[in-house]
């Protein structure tokens, strides 16, 4: 057992709690890292809401990390102590019937079929105070030792620096496969992009890399359009700025509409107007902000031929074997990454890292 940091969320709307925790060595099939890296990402402010369904508390949060293999249990094979992994909140179990399709990503064994708060054996590996911690979504990256299934761990290059690669455990995949594998987005087409968070930002850069022509960057905070323009938005528009719903100016900047929008927020609003933004023929919108409310639309944005799209961690990639292919490219510089890291606290300042999140900061 190790004896280590975490910062435990013992109850909804209450601020994270740093403590000594245990971890429990793993057991067969499963793979103990030692955590170096994690990026603060809003789904990880849903559970501490308690507006993410099916999570259960007390829970160690924390899903975008990178870390070393401590050790491992019996018959895992693909990785070994000492590796550079990434853990995967979307698992590869690699036998259920979306493993086998070679366009899904979506693991049935993903917290959306069942919940990923106990270890798959149904037992946690954390406690604290003498009490059973839960997992969140079975890789807790809010802990300096974390137990994972050894399908939901990613081997990665041994040069990748994981204080910049944690990224790629969910941000910076989700909104770069958005563009790239969801919306397949082609060369010479126009985008619009609704928030300009990591995982927009994100999706910037995977419209640039897939060759779009017009980028176009919708924020309410301007203080995220410099960034928006070095990462390759050609325009950056605040809906504030307007008189019109901003689905009219876009449709007004461009003729007919967007080609392919995303909504990297997750608001019931930026949602329908994302959506009524790309062209209403053979436009793609493609969700990409987690919503935690219902949402109501006019059937007719959809009749003439739009499609609306979900995506979770970049699409079709199967992660096991793609996030280590990102983090190859990111190694002969085909993207920078880093322009994404904005700040970088000590673990004991987990909580001012959720206040500069609400700052949009």
């Amino acid at each position: 057992v190790i004896r280590c940091t975490a910062a435990v969320a013992w109850a909804p709307n209450k601020p994270l709690s740093v403590e000594e925790v245990e971890v429990a060595p793993p057991k067969a099939g499963e793979v103990r890292i030692k955590i170096v890296a994690t990026g603060i990402c809003h789904t990880d402010d849903h559970v501490l809401k308690g507006s993410l369904p099916h999570v259960e508390f007390p829970v160690i949060p924390g899903h975008e990390g990178a870390g070393i293999v401590e050790s491992i249990g019996e018959g895992v094979t693909s990785v070994k102590p000492g590796d550079k992994v990434i853990p995967l909140c979307i698992p590869e179990c690699g036998e259920c019937s979306f493993c086998q399709n070679p366009e899904s990503n979506c693991c049935q064994k993903s917290h959306f079929s069942e919940p990923q708060n106990l270890l798959p054996d149904k037992t946690s590996r954390f406690t604290c105070r003498g009490k059973q911690i839960h997992h969140f979504l079975w890789i807790s990256t809010f802990a300096e030792y974390t137990v994972v299934p050894e399908y939901a761990v990613a081997k990665i290059d041994a040069a990748a620096p994981l204080d910049k690669v944690c990224l790629f455990g969910c941000g910076f995949s989700t909104g770069y496969g958005a563009a790239i594998n969801t919306a397949k987005v082609k060369p010479g087409s126009t985008c619009a992009i609704f928030g300009l968070g990591g995982v927009g930002l994100s999706v910037v850069m995977g419209c640039k890399a897939a060759g779009a022509s017009r980028i176009i960057a919708v924020d309410i905070n301007k203080d995220k359009f410099a960034k928006a323009k070095e990462l390759g938005a050609t325009d950056c528009i605040n809906p504030r700025d307007f008189k019109k719903p901003i689905q009219e100016v876009l449709t007004g900047m461009t003729g007919q509409g967007v080609d392919y929008s995303f909504e990297a927020i997750g608001l019931t609003d930026t949602m329908i107007a994302a959506l009524a933004s790309c062209n209403m023929n053979t436009g793609i919108c493609v969700m990409v902000g987690v919503l935690d409310s219902e949402i109501s639309i006019d059937p007719m944005l959809l009749l003439t031929g739009r499609t609306w799209k979900g995506t979770m961690l970049g699409g079709s990639w199967k992660a096991r074997k793609s996030i280590p292919k990102l983090v190859s490219s990111y190694l002969e510089q085909k993207f920078n990454s880093d322009l994404l890291i904005t700040h970088t606290l000590p673990f004991a300042k987990v909580n001012e890292g959720f206040e500069l999140l609400h700052a949009g900061k």
